[in-house]
């Protein structure tokens, strides 16, 4: 777990080996797929999670993430962070 307490800016944050992002109506919307287990998704998660790709850094993820919603980079950073940090805890994202 000590791997996890610090989340560096420079992190390329990648979904876990077996862990797929996909768009299911039976669901209700977008959800993680696991092996035997399902994740419901926010539109918010869905959009971190999507960037989540082993190519962009958490900083250019958040950069990215405040240039197209307007919004405050701080709290972007923060919503990331936590969002990665709890998906990290459950095994379904590398960090």
């Amino acid at each position: 777990m000590a791997e996890n307490d610090i989340i560096s800016s420079e992190t390329r944050p990648l979904l876990g080996r077996g862990v797929r992002l996909v768009h299911n109506e039976a669901q209700g919307g977008w959800v993680l797929l696991a092996p035997e287990r399902v994740f419901k998704t926010d539109p918010i998660a869905v959009e971190i999670v999507k960037r989540c790709t082993g190519e962009a850094t958490i900083a250019a993820i958040v950069d990215d993430l405040a240039s197209t919603y307007s919004a405050p980079r701080e709290r972007i950073l923060a919503d990331v962070t936590a969002l990665l940090r709890t998906l990290a805890d459950k095994k379904l994202l590398e960090i």
